[in-house]
């Protein structure tokens, strides 16, 4: 229990209660708290379940991480089951965002609950990100040019699944077909599911059903490793440009109907 002294002192202080508040709501007594804090002593089985509970923590992250990094108690949660690892800041109080290298993509959907795992991946600042939790992923493939084989999309976390825009883009973790990064339609009233298309239009869109989702990161910028040829810029513009203009046509289109 290296850092169960430490994670309580800091939980309780993000939470805003004293010792007497917590040793209230946990049905034991002050000078316990204080002991655990102090590390005087280490909390139970049962007194760890409590805390587990209090503090809506997985009890190997309560136990087993050094939490002091987080800035606020804005912990994720997914099912009440798992939380990612909070958001991390630096010694300037900036938040930091984890890479997910190309090397390493394939085993992201094995290690993406795991704060270990996740507190290992590189870590880089962009200060001009909106608040949240981010985290860059590599794009393979041409399925969504103009976006090249090699760059970085930078997601924000979605929680809450009803909050999915329509033709938006976003990386998906799901079960079957690991990550992937798709222009989404929501149809969780529909068929429960969400159809994922591809701007390349030689890549035909499939369904996915919602509960093979695992994690949902909307697109917020993009990186890209490699410069583009003139010719790629030609070709990117115009499949932008008839992207934007199928889009128009279609609510033109419903406007009339």
């Amino acid at each position: 229990m290296i850092f169960i002294a430490t994670n309580i002192r800091h939980l309780r202080s993000l939470k805003g209660a004293t010792q007497e508040a917590l040793a209230k709501d946990l049905q034991i007594t002050r000078a316990r708290i204080s002991s655990y804090e102090e590390g005087r002593s280490a909390p139970t089985i049962e007194t760890l379940i409590q805390l587990a509970d209090y503090f809506r923590l997985p009890i190997d992250i309560l136990v087993r991480n050094d939490l002091s990094k987080a800035a606020d108690a804005s912990f994720i949660e997914i099912g009440n089951q798992r939380v990612l690892f909070p958001i991390t800041v630096d010694s300037d109080n900036e938040n930091l965002i984890e890479v997910v290298p190309v090397a390493a993509s394939a085993g992201y959907l094995a290690g993406y609950d795991d704060p270990e795992y996740i507190e290992q991946l590189a870590k880089i600042k962009l200060p001009f990100l909106p608040t949240g939790k981010h985290r860059a992923f590599p794009i393979k493939g041409d399925s969504m040019l103009p976006m090249k084989s090699g760059a970085f999309v930078i997601g924000k976390f979605i929680e809450d699944r009803r909050d999915i825009t329509s033709g938006k883009t976003y990386v998906l973790v799901t079960l079957n077909d690991g990550m992937v990064y798709k222009r989404v339609y929501s149809q969780i009233e529909e068929k429960n599911n969400l159809k994922l298309v591809s701007d390349n239009t030689d890549y035909q869109p499939y369904e996915v059903s919602i509960d093979e989702v695992l994690e949902i990161w909307e697109f917020t910028c993009s990186i890209n490793t490699q410069e583009y040829t003139e010719e790629e810029l030609k070709i990117s513009s115009i499949i932008t440009m008839f992207n934007t203009l199928g889009v128009e046509l279609k609510a033109l289109e419903k406007s009339l109907s």
